[in-house]
């Protein structure tokens, strides 16, 4: 008989599972943004994502004249709360933003300092961009870039698509891969930089849960908000807001709505509420005095914290946009349950908005189509109830979880080892 001695005996060694692959990921984008805040704290709970943002600019901390809005902003809302940040330094300090506004430097130094796997550039059209994925590139460190560009934009030169061309070629080879916001942008990306290029879907998301809350707790106060703006009770709202420039089409709302009116003295069944500024504000309220209507009412520039009360009132929400990147305000009032208006140039439609289900696609400067769905949403209660159901339900698949599953899918793309 065979004994067993103990060098025969071999003890079963506990397996001890590797520690997930950390990360470390620079996000270099222009400034604190109100809608990507919220965003950047959820990417930051990830264990095995080590994230620190570089931003070119602080003008939307320090407060500015928004060009856009034509009004001081100081966003009510946490830009810096919860993630690791840092300003790169820069030659002055610049109230606006454009290609080489502000100059920064350091950012070759930051990302071999920082031992950074994977370089997450916003745009492409800034100055500060184009030094973080060239930097990257010299390093030999992988970028994932993302924009929010889309093929419907304004009408350009042959000679100008052909630049465009040339440089998405010089480009290309500097990128490891693009996250996609939608399916309008997922085109554009594939129209430049080829079918087989490494897409990930990363969508377009706001703080859904943030706009939801909101706006119940402002439910109970419908009525005090419509007293407090002079609102008839029991007559539906359409909403705009945006900024008051000439590709948000606001004037287009205005005439569909003036088109709804038999006459200047017939009472409308519907209010049409335009918060914003900006500089058609002037010519647009001249309109509405010839047209002699009262039931339109600009309300100004409101803030975040003061939108989900007016998307709570509102009934219908419109934009009315042309060459639109995405719409993000379209996300917040479908998080309130809303039927939502377009044309077929914002970004946010293919995805968002499906025509005769949680609201109506027109084509972009259309008045007479814009006013038939305007007629229609109006005249049924039902129908407004239902589509506002869908568009609820909608949202709920464009979420920042989501997008942390979208990001993690691309790092996984680019870095050996790690998990999506």
């Amino acid at each position: 008989m065979h004994r067993i001695s103990t060098s025969d005996i071999v003890e079963a060694q506990p397996t001890v599972a590797k520690p997930p692959r950390t990360v470390r990921v620079a996000y270099f984008v222009s400034h604190p943004i109100q809608y990507q805040a919220p965003l950047l704290r959820r990417i930051a709970q990830e264990l095995d994502i080590d994230l620190t943002v570089f931003f070119s600019s602080d003008l939307s901390v320090r407060g500015y004249k928004d060009a856009g809005f034509g009004v001081h902003v100081q966003w009510d809302v946490p830009l810096l709360d919860g993630y690791k940040y840092e300003f790169l330094p820069r030659m002055r300090e610049s109230d606006t933003l454009g290609f080489a506004k502000p100059l920064n430097w350091g950012i070759f130094h930051r990302l071999r300092k920082g031992r950074i796997d994977v370089a997450w550039v916003s745009g492409y059209a800034q100055l500060f961009a184009l030094n973080a994925i060239f930097a990257a590139s010299l390093l030999r460190i992988p970028v994932i870039l993302r924009s929010d560009s889309n093929l419907y934009d304004r009408v350009r030169s042959k000679k100008t698509l052909a630049a465009k061309r040339i440089f998405a070629n010089l480009l290309r080879p500097a990128i490891a891969g693009v996250v996609t916001i939608g399916r309008a942008n997922e085109k554009y990306w594939k129209h430049y930089f080829g079918e087989e290029f490494p897409l990930t879907r990363m969508p377009f998301a706001v703080d859904n849960d943030f706009f939801r809350r909101k706006a119940l707790e402002a439910a109970p106060h419908r009525e005090s908000l419509r007293r407090e703006l002079g609102l008839e009770p029991g007559r539906p709202v359409i909403l705009f807001a945006s900024k008051l420039l000439t590709r948000k089409r606001c004037i287009d709302l205005i005439e569909a709505f003036i088109r709804l009116a038999p006459s200047p003295e017939t009472s409308l069944a519907a209010y049409l509420l335009i918060v914003g500024d900006g500089e058609e504000r002037a010519h647009l309220e001249a309109r509405v005095r010839e047209s002699g209507l009262a039931s339109i009412r600009f309300l100004g520039f409101r803030n975040q914290t003061e939108l989900p009360r007016l998307y709570d009132l509102c009934d219908v929400f419109v934009l009315p946009s042309v060459h639109e990147p995405w719409g993000l305000i379209v996300n917040e009032v479908m998080n309130v349950g809303r039927p939502v208006v377009v044309t077929d140039q914002v970004g946010c439609q293919p995805d968002l908005v499906h025509d005769g289900f949680n609201g109506f696609v027109y084509p972009a400067f259309d008045v007479d189509v814009l006013s038939q769905c305007l007629r229609r949403l109006i005249d049924d209660p039902a129908l407004r109830a239902t589509m506002g159901e869908n568009s609820l339900r909608i949202i709920q698949q464009y979420s920042f979880e989501e997008d942390v599953a979208g990001l993690r899918r691309a790092l996984a793309l680019v870095v050996s080892g790690f998990a999506a």
